[in-house]
């Protein structure tokens, strides 16, 4: 039985202070408050040099798929390997701060200015300068990606 989908929203700039914490803005938090007591999953992203934060629920559906994988079948294996490294169970402490690990700082080449950016039902972590060459793309290639991601899918399936 699916849980209630996450839907978060909005991008938010924050500090990596020099213990590897950044502290999460007031308004996600508020977002996220009754997700704060199941936890969170974060890991690198497959496509981008970022990383990604996971409410416990949402993860959970997300194992539900690759739980269906054949471990026997090499490529599954190696699929699994990967996508799963790195990955850390973290909470945010009472004061809103998220720790990360200095492997996954490192590989998201997390320097002191962050953005953290709602994608739907997981937060992407983001060097800040990352994070602009990321989402300053041409107009008209986003216009390209916008009608073939969305372009095919009927009104109905939208609602």
């Amino acid at each position: 039985m699916k849980t209630n989908m996450v839907n978060l929203i909005g991008t938010y700039e924050c500090t990596l202070d020099s213990k590897g914490r950044i502290l999460l803005p007031s308004a996600l938090k508020k977002q996220l408050d009754t997700l704060l007591q199941e936890g969170f999953v974060l890991k690198r992203s497959v496509f981008q040099p970022c990383l990604e934060l996971h409410p416990m629920s949402e993860w959970n559906q997300v194992m539900n798929k690759i739980n269906k994988l054949n471990r026997f079948v090499k490529k599954n294996n190696d699929f699994i390997r990967q996508f799963t490294a790195g990955l850390k169970n973290v909470e945010i402490d009472t004061s809103g701060r998220l720790q990360i690990s200095k492997d996954l700082i490192q590989f998201a080449k997390l320097e002191k200015n962050i953005v953290v950016a709602a994608a739907i039902n997981v937060i992407e972590i983001w060097d800040k300068n990352l994070y602009e060459n990321s989402v300053n793309v041409n107009d008209l290639d986003f216009a390209n990606l916008a009608e073939e991601v969305m372009g095919k899918i009927s009104e109905d399936e939208l609602s």
